[in-house]
């Protein structure tokens, strides 16, 4: 009861959040909210109990990514233009692809059903091999590193090349002002 609750608190605050970023016009404001959103869904994933997914979207959603928009939208002083007029076409295919959304999830197993393929086929297999072929024993390790190697591996990449555009961002702009003071290279 209490799970169901604060699932309903979380997922509400979700929407609200969602609702603000699509109406905000302000570009800090909605990084803001970003990270706002990445928190409350690392929340949610804390309350599903899948800790390894919360303080991975706690780190990357809210932390890093905030920081690098910050630092992205600091050194590019860009504001958003206000719109000319407002089309309703890109609201209408939203509320399609939403209703297409909500019509394909009623077909969907009930929330923790054992029932679901994962728990027949994936699941047990990783509980039961993760150790045998892997060597690693946290299972969730296993699959991450092993299983999962190569999507853990895009999103480091990910990561890293984000992170390097912001030091290459802040590198030019610590060599445009040394020019501009008449000092130094700064390398």
């Amino acid at each position: 009861m209490m799970e169901s609750l604060i699932n309903t608190v979380l997922l509400t605050l979700l929407a609200a959040v969602t609702v603000a970023i699509i109406r905000q016009r302000s570009l800090f404001g909605i990084v803001i909210l970003s990270g706002i959103n990445s928190f409350l869904m690392a929340s949610v994933m804390m309350v599903l109990d899948a800790v390894d997914v919360a303080m991975t979207e706690a780190a990357v959603g809210a932390g890093i990514s905030t920081v690098l928009l910050l630092a992205a939208l600091h050194l590019t002083r860009s504001t958003e233009m206000k719109p000319v007029r407002r089309d309703l076409v890109p609201l209408l295919l939203s509320a399609v692809v939403g209703g297409a959304l909500v019509w394909g999830s009623l077909d969907l197993p009930g929330f923790g059903s054992p029932d679901t393929a994962i728990h027949r086929h994936v699941a047990p297999r990783y509980l039961a091999d993760s150790v045998k072929e892997t060597g690693v024993p946290n299972v969730v390790t296993s699959i991450l590193s092993d299983y999962r190697g190569f999507d853990t591996l895009g999103e480091t990449t990910v990561i890293f090349t984000a992170g390097i555009g912001v030091m290459l961002l802040l590198r030019g702009r610590a060599r445009r002002s040394a020019a501009r003071d008449g000092g130094t290279d700064v390398r």
